[in-house]
């Protein structure tokens, strides 16, 4: 069990009460309460980034990190939230409390009690304006799932979505306020310069076909094996490169039996020599490389339920074309033409979709130049602004309000 919290004094900034109201350009204070690196995972990632963007704005952040980790490596984190009792939390709230506004990444999986139920109580505790950003929003939630998730909207201030398909699903399927639903887009690290498809080298190699992200079951990676094996007339033969390691928790549960069932996969169906794997840790500036060298990027998922995807946005920003799976956050943002959407495990529909994206250099550079069209307003600059804005409503709501 770890410590219940660690904290450490805050962070330079102004002081609590005092600072400008927050906002694109401004210097207030955001609190943050997330996963946060080194934990390995999407949002961790995501809270980073945006914690980055904000930064970049000329804001202040303080994090409080939640899950098992209790390290404080970043200048950023000035507390962790404990999974343990209840009582050892007072700190770590107290940091959130001296922000202007808090931003809650909200997750089933990453606070204690069923479904994540000890959020309740932090947030509870919160007296500044909260912004919850729903990361997961189920059509079909267990009564509990949807309870939680419900209380938790209750509570804020504002609750943001990534995709207008979340936003549908709560305002149809939960009992929530949907005034306080904003939907702002998921960010994305964007290039300086963009390569179009006759730039990314495919000219002087086999065509580049690109999956990354951390691996396990539900990837979908087996039916882009498949559709690989499908695609034996194309000359050159593409190369597939499967990018990231196993997922943490996969390899606690079951090793890497997943990775090992995709080379045995491919090496039956004889394009072994095709597939490569690389599960180098990546920076970001290394990872935006590695998508601006793809020719293709494939997102083979099997969810039907996915409405947020980092990776994908990832690759629209970075200007490549998508094949990608029917989960909602790619068929919303792929619908202008950025990609083609395909059925989930259908290894034929996948190649058919490769083969036309490959042997089409037209319809290649077509489908890129609409990422490319698309990426500015994905920046994480835009959308740390984006909630700077809804932080500086909030707290001007907040300072007019009746007392």
């Amino acid at each position: 069990m770890p410590s219940p919290v660690t904290s450490k004094p805050a962070s330079s900034g102004s002081a609590p009460g005092t600072a400008a109201s927050p906002g694109a350009g401004s210097t207030g204070r955001f609190g943050m309460l997330s996963t946060f690196p080194p934990t390995e995972c999407g949002i961790a990632t995501f809270s980073a980034a945006l914690a980055a963007g904000l930064v970049a704005n000329g804001a202040t952040v303080d994090v409080v990190r939640c899950g098992d980790t209790p390290q404080l490596e970043d200048a950023m984190v000035l507390a962790a939230l404990s999974t343990g009792p209840l009582s050892g939390r007072g700190s770590a709230i107290d940091v959130l409390n001296r922000s202007d506004v808090v931003i809650v990444q909200h997750e089933y999986g990453i606070y204690g009690g069923p479904d994540g139920s000890d959020i309740l109580d932090v947030i509870d505790r919160i007296v500044v304006p909260t912004i919850v950003v729903a990361h997961t929003v189920l059509a079909s939630p267990t009564v509990n799932q949807k309870l939680v998730l419900e209380k938790v909207c209750a509570t804020a201030d504002a609750v943001v979505v990534m995709t207008e398909t979340a936003r549908s699903r709560l305002a149809a399927g939960f009992d929530v306020d949907v005034s306080k639903v904003v939907v702002v887009a998921h960010g994305a690290a964007t290039p300086s310069v963009m390569l179009t498809t006759q730039e990314t080298g495919a000219s002087t190699r086999a065509p580049r076909l690109l999956t990354w992200g951390l691996l396990g079951p539900g990837k979908g990676i087996e039916w882009a094996i498949d559709a690989l094996a499908l695609l034996g007339d194309l000359d050159p033969f593409p190369e597939y490169v499967i990018a990231g390691a196993t997922h943490p928790k996969v390899v606690a549960r079951s090793g890497e039996s997943y990775r090992e069932m995709l080379t045995a996969r491919a090496e039956t169906s004889s394009v072994g020599a095709s597939l490569s794997f690389d599960d180098t840790y990546r920076e970001l500036a290394s990872l935006t490389d590695l998508i601006r060298s793809a020719d293709l990027v494939v997102l083979p998922y099997d969810s039907t339920e996915q409405v947020t995807s980092g990776v994908l946005v990832d690759a629209v920003a970075a200007g490549r074309p998508v094949v990608s799976t029917a989960f909602p956050h790619a068929v919303e943002l792929l619908s202008s033409g950025a990609g083609i959407v395909v059925p989930q495990r259908d290894p034929i529909a996948l190649a058919d979709a490769i083969r036309s994206v490959l042997t089409d250099p037209g319809r290649a550079e077509a489908m890129a130049a609409e990422a490319r069209r698309l990426a500015p307003e994905l920046s994480w600059t835009a959308v740390a602004g984006r909630y700077g804005q809804i932080a500086k409503r909030l707290a001007a709501e907040r300072a007019t309000a009746p007392r």
